[in-house]
């Protein structure tokens, strides 16, 4: 078991080799849609690629929601793994619509012999998540 200052240094050693290893600039929150954006996940358990769908306007939330709904057919030809969760639940408590697709090999951040695997799934799914957004921008902005 790791202390928690531990646990931070390995967190943060984690996501500055990610960084290292593979310099890009992500999209992440720059999707000029409040409430939207592209995230990497790691913990001890599981990693992922999610965007997540937090406007503090409900009914816009559910709006882009249903946008991406719309092309849910088409995404899932890209990435046939992408899981739609419209009651995802956070660590903090809180439920969003969330996006994602899973890590599914073995992973925990701790484990520095797992990184390199989830890195190389981080650059090809978060790459391909955000060529279908820019490809359906117009379709996912208009509501």
């Amino acid at each position: 078991m790791f202390s928690k200052a531990e646990a931070e240094k390995i967190r943060k050693e984690f996501w500055t080799s990610f960084g290292k290893s593979f310099p890009k600039k992500w999209l992440l929150y720059n999707t000029k849609v409040k409430g939207m954006a592209f995230k990497f996940v790691a913990d001890r358990k599981k990693a992922m690629v999610c965007l997540d769908l937090e406007n503090p306007d409900e009914l816009k939330n559910l709006l882009y929601y249903d946008q991406w709904l719309s092309l849910k057919m088409l995404l899932k030809q890209e990435i046939p793994e992408v899981i739609y969760d419209d009651e995802y639940l956070l660590e903090s408590g809180k439920t969003i619509q969330r996006i994602y697709i899973p890590f599914d090999k073995k992973f925990s951040i701790h484990n520095k012999n797992t990184w390199r695997d989830c890195y190389e799934f981080y650059v090809e799914n978060m790459t391909k998540l955000e060529l279908f957004f820019y490809e359906y921008e117009d379709v996912i902005k208009n509501i």
